[in-house]
């Protein structure tokens, strides 16, 4: 009898689980509750400028936008380079991983925009 009703609880979550993971997908949800998710969230929602400083460093260095969205996507937010608390406009200084682990941007974060402010490239 134990048996049976541990067998029937065992199917029923597999098939819960399986349901739940598809609707979340279909959802396009997302759990950015860590405090760089949260941060770079909020950089890559708004409106994004690049200064001419970061324009003229990513065409020096081959970097397009498609990298610096990665960085924004997956990169670390290093807090004590950066001035969150600063107003009108947060500073922020973001490290990419992997690939683009030599690359980090500053980027200024205001109420509706965000603007690259400079793209730095360590060898």
């Amino acid at each position: 009898m134990l048996i049976k009703r541990i067998g029937y609880y065992l199917v029923g979550l597999s098939i819960g689980s399986v349901a739940t993971y598809f609707f979340w997908q279909k959802k396009d949800a997302s759990f950015d509750y860590g405090m760089d998710a949260r941060t770079l969230k909020t950089i890559r929602i708004k409106e994004r400028f690049y200064s001419d400083e970061a324009k003229l460093t990513m065409k020096n260095n081959t970097i397009d936008t498609l990298d610096i969205s990665t960085i924004l996507k997956f990169g670390d937010v290093d807090f004590s380079k950066s001035k969150a608390r600063q107003k009108p406009c947060a500073e922020y200084y973001v490290t990419g991983k992997k690939e683009l682990k030599h690359v980090h941007l500053y980027v200024v974060r205001c109420d509706s925009t965000s603007t690259i402010e400079k793209v730095i490239i360590n060898n």
